[in-house]
């Protein structure tokens, strides 16, 4: 393989990473679920840190289990208080990271939760394998928790 063959391969790579990750903040931003179910693999490597006060934080495997933490989110949280900001948008071959900010309100308790977010998604195959979200799990915890 030549060195110009090689840096296309690659660029191609990071254009289809890049893609499937903007289609699957679409889907997201849209609810629409079909469309996230068949954008993850049907096995996905995914991490959450553990929060067992928040109902819609646990672990998942599945494209479908991974698609349904969007809906749980939705079911517990209040739409017209859902903020997130992407400030940070890397991709490097099957690999993107973004950084930025979130917020919301839980509905149960009528608490705020802000802060960071850093979300790490791989794609292979032109599918997302791992979906690695770093957030401010305290402030959502304290959130659900009943005062």
């Amino acid at each position: 393989m030549t060195v110009k063959s090689a840096e296309n391969k690659a660029s191609s790579v990071t254009d289809t990473t890049r893609r499937v990750v903007q289609e699957f903040l679409a889907a997201r931003i849209a609810g629409d679920t079909g469309r996230i179910v068949a954008l993850f693999a049907d096995d996905v490597d995914w991490m959450l840190a553990e929060n067992p006060v928040v109902p819609w934080i646990r672990p998942r495997s599945t494209g479908a289990e991974c698609a349904a933490q969007a809906g749980e989110l939705a079911e517990h949280t209040v739409a017209e208080d859902a903020r997130a900001s992407v400030d940070t948008f890397l991709v490097d071959g099957t690999d993107a990271v973004l950084m930025g900010h979130l917020s919301g309100t839980v509905r149960a308790t009528g608490k705020s939760f802000e802060g960071p977010f850093a979300l790490r998604l791989t794609v292979e195959g032109g599918r997302i394998t791992r979906h690695h979200l770093y957030e401010n799990s305290m402030s959502i915890a304290e959130a659900c928790t009943p005062s």
